[in-house]
């Protein structure tokens, strides 16, 4: 018997469906180990050794693990494919290795990207060893959150407001605020009029901009009052006439916008649909983890923790194929546009936010 361990209890019943009677799947319901909540758990003099004890509310989950690899022959470590996905995986392996349950059993990290059975069984027949790389960023995260937030929250609770976490994010991020707050404290309001003209030759329409008036080129604070606009809008009204001294033709090209990242998914959730950041993730993880269209439960988007814009080969030319079949020639451009990721440290471990299926429109979907 192969077991399949994942961090979703909804997750483990659509992958039980996709591997068949072979496989036990268990889900570990998140993080099994944390930190002990005690001065001394991260030991800057010891290497910032870490202390690390069983997450009580999921010890039940961890026995029920324990319990199955017992019988099973080989263990699969399937949680997300993120930083906090693979410390799971290893605080697994480790309660595990520590009860001395994986002696001569085979032990491997799965990794898949989306939730459809294509890729799901790619990914058991490709596993991999853990990425302590991996594990060791997510501890380092973790150590800094410890290591900051253990000194600072009881100030804020003490100062603010009971219950007020503090961290290597919250913290920082206060401080940005601040000093944006201070800047626009010190930031001098100066008042400043422009001068346009809408106007157009015959049915071609165009925009103008005041940049000389009386022998005096106009600059950003040439008028600094109402009174002064509306004198020289007067004035120009009784000269009725003008000169066009330049004329600068444009050409605009527009790009589609990248795929989604994490945050522009977000983003666009809050601006188009009154999303909080919270709803939006919760929906796009229901989204990931899978859906019953009324032909059984499949995942509908791939990931949705990523920093990359980058799409699979093989997800741009279903895309291609689907554009060329479905609309006019001219909306398929003859080379896919590539995108390149704005963050400087974007790790870009994997996809963009798609859709797991292009064809798989929304109006097809048989809800149940």
């Amino acid at each position: 018997m192969r077991l399949l361990i994942v961090e979703s209890p909804s997750k483990a019943k659509t992958l039980k469906k996709y591997l068949g009677a072979d496989f036990e799947v268990l889900a570990s319901y998140g993080h099994v180990r944390d930190l002990t909540p005690k001065t001394g758990s991260v030991d800057t003099d010891a290497g910032f050794a870490m202390k690390y004890e069983l997450i009580e509310r999921n010890s039940k989950h961890v026995e029920a693990i324990a319990k199955a690899v017992k019988k099973a022959d080989e263990v699969l470590l399937a949680t997300d494919p993120d930083r906090e996905g693979e410390a799971i995986a290893w605080h697994l392996a480790e309660i595990l290795r520590s009860r001395k349950l994986l002696d001569k059993k085979i032990v491997k990290r799965v990794v898949f990207y989306e939730i459809t059975e294509r890729a799901v069984k790619d990914a058991v027949k490709n596993p991999r060893e853990l990425s302590m790389a991996l594990v060791n960023a997510q501890q380092a995260r973790r150590a800094l959150d410890y290591l900051v937030g253990f000194n600072l929250s009881p100030l804020l609770w003490k100062k603010i407001s009971p219950g007020l976490s503090a961290g290597r994010v919250q913290s920082p991020a206060l401080r940005l605020i601040v000093e944006r707050e201070e800047e626009i404290e010190r930031f001098k309001p100066r008042e400043y009029w422009t001068l346009h003209l809408d106007s157009h030759k015959g049915k071609q329409k165009f925009s103008a901009r005041l940049s000389q008036f009386a022998g005096e080129k106009v600059q950003q604070f040439t008028v600094e009052t109402e009174a002064r606009h509306q004198e020289i809008i007067a004035a120009l009204h009784a000269a009725k006439e003008g000169r066009v001294a330049r004329v600068e033709k444009k050409r605009k090209q527009r790009q589609p916008a990248a795929p989604f990242t994490t945050s522009t998914l977000q983003q666009e959730a809050v601006r188009k649909l009154g999303f909080t950041a919270e709803r939006a993730m919760r929906t796009a993880q229901q989204l990931y983890e899978g859906i019953d269209t009324g032909k059984g439960t499949v995942g509908l988007i791939t990931y949705m923790r990523t920093d990359s814009v980058n799409l699979s080969t093989e997800a741009i030319a279903d895309i291609r194929k689907y554009i060329g079949k479905t609309f006019a020639a001219d909306y398929l451009p003859n080379e896919a546009v590539v995108y390149r990721s704005k963050a400087k440290n974007a790790q870009e471990a994997h996809e963009a936010i798609r859709p797991t299926d292009i064809v798989r429109a929304p109006d097809k979907l048989q809800s149940t």
